[in-house]
């Protein structure tokens, strides 16, 4: 199919986008030729799409024969790795990165002030209708006695999307942050897409970027290690028994990213021996938690289940980045958060 030609492109969006949304993506061009079919996708439409817009709805590529661009609902792909589609590389597919970058950051940010001003104490003791102002185990101390986030060190492990907008919002803070990136030499991502006036599209934020074999070291320095990597062969365990062993006793650490990227036993080692001073943990190695996991009595662990890239306007976002990839495809350009199947995402 020559999408600079004026043939007609079946579009199928098989998510639960409203007629709003839909009628935008129609809007793109007279060309395109949008049907919703959502939960299911009849058989007969598969044969006849062009370009699939999907949460985790794929179909045998035998039957999808003019199929020729997936764009993913999600900022992962993980969850179809395994699938058939991965392999045919006459069909392009993107991902929705980019859209979770504010909430994902605030959520971080949120981690970072709730061990800073001790939220779950405060939690716990209102639930006691308990009036606390010192240490039970050293009553001369103040159980409240924060060290704020302006000078403290951020280390992010993966500047990505969601790292970019953190440094942004903790360099206004005050925070001294530091940044791992895979590859040192393109500090801009003219591949990816980004919100307008979020991020550090330059990459000049941090004050010291690391090489992915630098984490620990950044971890030595950093009072908050923030990990926002995708799961990848390359990424899984990145942080592990080696890496927590550099973290400061007084550090927290915060999983934004996948479950997978750490080393969770690792990390219940560190956290039972008071190795580090707490995680929050919104992604895990197997989801649910299973409620036999040690980490849901650990006080000094914040448990929230995958939520951290939730959004009420999480749809218009997607369908954003749709609406600008349909207008690359027609003009010929290269696509946005093009999965780069080398690499894993």
């Amino acid at each position: 199919m020559n999408q600079t030609s004026n043939q007609p492109i079946n579009v199928v969006v098989a998510m639960d986008f409203s007629d709003k949304l839909i009628d935008e993506i129609r809007s793109v061009s007279p060309r395109l030729r949008v049907e919703r079919q959502f939960p299911k996708v009849p058989q007969k439409v598969w044969a006849n799409t062009d370009i699939l817009y999907t949460g985790n709805l794929l179909p045998d590529i035998a039957a999808a024969p003019r199929l020729r661009w997936v764009q993913l609902h999600s900022a992962g792909m993980d969850h179809i790795a395994d699938h058939p589609i991965m392999q045919a590389k006459q069909i392009q597919i993107t991902t929705a990165s980019g859209v979770h970058a504010t909430q994902m950051a605030e959520f971080a940010l949120a981690m970072m002030l709730a061990f800073t001003y001790k939220l779950p104490t405060l939690f716990d003791l209102k639930s006691r209708a308990e009036w606390r102002t010192k240490r039970q185990d050293a009553p001369d101390e103040d159980l409240f006695q924060p060290t704020e986030l302006r000078g403290q060190t951020l280390g992010i492990v993966g500047y990505g999307s969601v790292g970019r907008e953190l440094a942004r919002i903790s360099c206004g803070m005050g925070m001294v942050v530091l940044a791992t990136k895979r590859d040192l030499m393109n500090l801009t991502d003219e591949d990816g897409y980004y919100e307008s006036g979020i991020g550090d599209p330059t990459g000049d934020l941090p004050s010291r970027l690391y090489p992915p074999e630098a984490v620990g070291s950044m971890a030595r320095e950093s009072d908050f290690l923030v990990v926002t990597l995708p799961l990848t062969d390359g990424t899984r365990h990145a942080v592990n028994k080696a890496i927590l062993s550099e973290m400061k006793p007084n550090a927290a650490l915060i999983n934004v990213g996948r479950g997978g990227v750490i080393d969770e036993k690792a990390l219940v080692d560190a956290l039972m021996a008071k190795q580090i001073a707490g995680a929050a943990l919104d992604v895990f190695e197997e989801e649910p938690l299973p409620p036999t996991s040690p980490l849901w009595k650990m006080d000094n662990v914040i448990i929230s289940p995958h939520v951290s890239g939730a959004s009420a306007r999480y749809h218009e976002k997607a369908a954003a980045v749709f609406v600008e990839n349909l207008q690359r495809f027609l003009e010929g350009r290269a696509l946005l958060n093009r999965v780069k199947r080398e690499h894993g995402y």
